[in-house]
């Protein structure tokens, strides 16, 4: 399982590329599962909070049984996910190494350290490397090298380029493009590789974000967000389409987490890993708990 986040990826950003700026993302959309609609945490719209909920599947405010990572910065202190939450946090990580499977985490951010603080016994590799390319091939020669049931990259480059030049500039959309062909190098060895076969990809993204910043959660800019879902065990075409009654486009609104039917999230990434992985969620989480978002 390889689960892709692009940092700062405004959905726009891929409809205006189409399918010759970015054809590695559109081959996922074209061949899997996918909305434009997804949803980032209600919260906040920042890195690490959202991130935090990728691969534990909690929401953020740790008075409503969130994770209770609200920062967003390399701070030790708290130095853990459970010491921000105030108590034990499962995650994907954990889940993968309680089955007796491995994973890893390469990311171009320092702040995600945290995760391997948090679940040290469970992740067999953490790499930290700050440009995107090298990042991307370490991740790749990893893939190859190692059986790892879960591979988390995080790619950092469009959020670099949003808060430089303003996301969705030509400049932001450029570095999308640049990204989207590392993301081809991955998918090129997933789809090539004998040792891979079998190996589904979720591409999501922390939040969206245009013009200056993404610091806004009620702009729809900004909590808007691909998810794409491809593999062998997953169908074509709308990823709403799929649904049953748990989840519902949310059209332009961001839905609360006590609404009946909620929108896919980019915290359905741990379940749904763990789903494909045929594994149980992560216990005490609120995204996907139940592992009924269907991909097929």
């Amino acid at each position: 399982m390889l689960a892709i986040s692009i940092d700062g990826l405004n959905p726009d950003a891929l409809k205006r590329l189409g399918r010759d700026g970015a054809p590695a993302i559109w081959r996922l959309i074209d061949h899997g599962v996918h909305t434009f609609d997804a949803r980032a945490s209600v919260e906040l719209t920042d890195t690490l909070p959202n991130h935090t909920s990728m691969v534990t599947g909690r929401a953020i405010e740790r008075d409503r049984n969130g994770h209770g990572v609200t920062w967003n910065d390399e701070r030790r202190d708290p130095a853990t996910v459970q010491e921000a939450a105030g108590e034990d946090v499962g995650s994907v990580f954990a889940e993968v190494g309680d089955a007796g499977r491995s994973s890893a985490l390469f990311t171009t951010k320092e702040k995600l350290r945290l995760f391997g603080r948090s679940w040290s016994a469970a992740l067999d590799k953490v790499a930290v490397q700050y440009r995107d390319e090298t990042l991307a091939d370490a991740a790749r020669k990893d893939l190859v090298r190692h059986h790892r049931a879960f591979t988390f990259v995080h790619l950092g480059g469009a959020d670099a380029a949003g808060h430089a030049n303003g996301f969705m500039s030509p400049e932001y959309i450029d570095t999308v493009g640049r990204l989207d062909g590392l993301v081809g190098r991955l998918e090129h060895a997933v789809r090539h590789r004998p040792q891979l076969e079998g190996t589904a990809i979720v591409l999501t993204a922390d939040h969206g974000g245009r013009g200056e910043s993404h610091r806004e959660p009620e702009k729809r800019a900004n909590y808007r967000v691909p998810f794409v879902v491809w593999g062998p065990q997953v169908g074509t075409g709308d990823l709403y389409d799929l649904q049953g009654r748990a989840y519902a486009d949310p059209g332009r609104e961001q839905v609360g987490y006590g609404a009946r039917r909620q929108p896919v999230r980019n915290g359905d990434v741990a379940n749904l890993s763990l789903d494909l992985l045929g594994l149980g969620a992560v216990p005490d989480s609120r995204f996907d708990d139940k592992q009924d978002l269907r991909v097929r």
